[in-house]
């Protein structure tokens, strides 16, 4: 692939801008000769249009309604047989669940970040020249897509991404941190400081916050928090400075200021296009958890067996299994009514995307208050506030019922398949302690790690980021391994592999960032700030 992202070959790229748009009449012309386009005709009118281009790419999904540019097998490839298999979000049987990188599935992602996201979001940026809060607010969402990709594969193409050049240089991970701090700085600076309440340019086409400065400074400072944990074992005075000052600037705190971004028939949610279609389903470390728990979530994300029997009896399917070893085994679906396609078929234009919720920032505050940063509060106070909001977003919020969960002293179970496969390597329950807050630090942490894996969700580029993190034991390994390098196996797989198009059409660069990397060009190889 040639990074060839100059203004006047963005055609294709401004296409997807003017569909994505909810204002079209600025583009009527502009679509009759979309490659007319040059860098001078890049005026304020466009840095919406282009800006929710950059929003919707930036997370990975894509549109029918953009033909030639994306559609919603993006997400199915980047994210559902990615970073939602290797985590057990959600199971359908490609050979990734076995470890492997099969079919060049690896590039999907890439390839559309690159040509979609990346153009979009240069558009926007040239396009709000001299418009403070709205660089401020497109410094944020840069380092929240790039976050996402830096973290799946190491050091990527980042400085001159989009330059224009042909031969595109890879940043280190360190070094792309320090400037996402660096931005997330610049950003915060400018956002307080504003008197209005509104960037006038984003807003019409801002699909998350509608232009609102205080929420987007609110999302940046989240940002700052995760970032800040994320690198806690490789740096961890860097990491505290940058968590408090997080927290005392402003983290969201209610689910109102959650980030989601709001479907629609032109841009709609692809998990929920996705999941049933491809058969995705419940998986065995889903299961032994959610059942374990009597977790009222359960009942919202995933069906029965058999709806009609008195008895709700779910099952999971064990990641890694072999082809065809569990023959015409029934698992659990997901629910039409929370993430699937619907009996109407338009939730995916209705039920809006999840980007980042205010339950993390709470979870994540009660890792930061173990660690002795000053975090607002208590571990337990902010662990079980966490929990609180998550069991809201899903519509849960009976008292008697949240209550009895947080102070549940079940464990999490045995998976339903032993019932029919006893012999399966699934006897080492992975989490072994009860929701109510331990009085073990390093088992506190643990309940931490294990309720941001179920407060994410559906989210898997983050809870996979974190539990690489943490390294706390949460999913059971896969079953089976197709991937002999080392480091992989049946654990946890730790990156992505570089695409073979840029062994190509990028050599010289992409094997500088094996370099950086610090290590092969493998599933097996740790990020820089993956320490444990």
């Amino acid at each position: 692939m040639k990074y060839s992202f100059k203004i006047k070959t963005l055609g294709v790229a401004l296409m997807a801008v003017s569909i994505l748009s909810s204002c079209t009449k600025d583009f009527d012309e502009i679509n009759k000769d979309p490659n007319s386009l040059t860098e001078d005709q890049l005026d304020a009118t466009l840095a919406g249009p282009a800006f929710a281009s950059a929003l919707y790419a930036g997370i990975h999904n894509g549109s029918y309604s953009s033909p030639g540019v994306d559609d919603q097998g993006t997400w199915g490839i980047a994210t559902g047989i990615l970073s939602s298999t290797f985590i057990h979000y959600l199971n359908c049987g490609y050979g990734t669940e076995r470890n492997a990188f099969v079919n060049g599935y690896e590039g999907r992602g890439w390839t559309r970040f690159y040509t979609v996201a990346v153009p979009a979001l240069t558009n926007a940026v040239k396009a709000s020249e001299g418009n403070a809060e709205a660089l401020a607010v497109l410094k944020i969402w840069k380092v929240f897509m790039y976050n996402q990709m830096v973290d799946a594969y190491g050091p990527i193409p980042y400085t001159e991404a989009g330059n224009g050049k042909e031969k595109v240089p890879y940043d280190s991970v360190e070094f792309i941190y320090e400037d996402f701090f660096k931005l997330l700085d610049e950003a915060n600076a400018v956002l307080s400081t504003s008197s209005t309440a509104t960037v006038a340019s984003l807003s019409p086409n801002d699909r998350v916050y509608a232009g609102s400065v205080d929420k987007w400074r609110v999302f940046g400072n989240s940002m700052r928090l995760r970032l800040a944990m994320r690198i806690s074992d490789k740096e961890p005075a860097k990491a505290k400075t940058q968590a408090e000052a997080a927290v005392a600037a402003g983290v969201m705190q209610t689910n109102d200021q959650s980030a989601f971004f709001k479907a629609s028939n032109i841009t709609p949610n692809n998990l929920n296009m996705i999941v049933n279609s491809w058969g995705y389903v419940m998986t065995a470390s889903m299961e032994s958890i959610l059942v374990g728990y009597n977790d009222p979530r359960l009942a919202k994300w995933f069906a029965p067996l058999d709806a009609a029997a008195t008895t709700k009896v779910y099952r999971g399917n064990p990641v890694g299994g072999l082809e065809d070893q569990f023959g015409t085994t029934k698992f659990s679906a997901f629910n039409n009514d929370v993430l699937g396609n619907g009996a109407a078929n338009n939730l995916s234009e209705t039920k809006n995307i999840e980007i980042f919720m205010a339950s993390e920032n709470y979870l994540t505050r009660a890792e930061g208050a173990l660690n002795g940063w000053n975090m607002g509060g208590d571990a337990k106070t902010l662990y079980e506030t966490g929990i609180r909001l998550s069991l809201a977003q899903w519509g849960i919020t009976d008292a008697a019922a949240v209550n009895a969960y947080i102070n549940g002293s079940t464990l999490p179970t045995l998976p339903n398949i032993l019932t029919l496969y006893p012999t399966l390597d699934l006897q080492d329950i992975p989490v072994k302690l009860p929701v109510a807050w331990s009085a073990s630090a390093a088992d506190q942490r643990t309940q931490i790690a294990v309720q941001k894996y179920l407060a994410i969700f559906p989210e898997s580029w983050e809870a996979w980021a974190d539990l690489r993190r943490s390294d706390a034991k949460v999913i059971y390994p896969v079953l089976n391994t197709d991937n002999p390098d080392v480091g992989v196996g049946k654990s946890l797989m730790k990156r992505i592999i570089y695409t073979t198009n840029e062994y190509s059409s990028n050599k010289e660069a992409v094997q500088d960032g094996v370099t950086k990397l610090g290590g092969p060009d493998t599933g097996g190889t740790k990020l820089w700030w993956d320490t444990k």
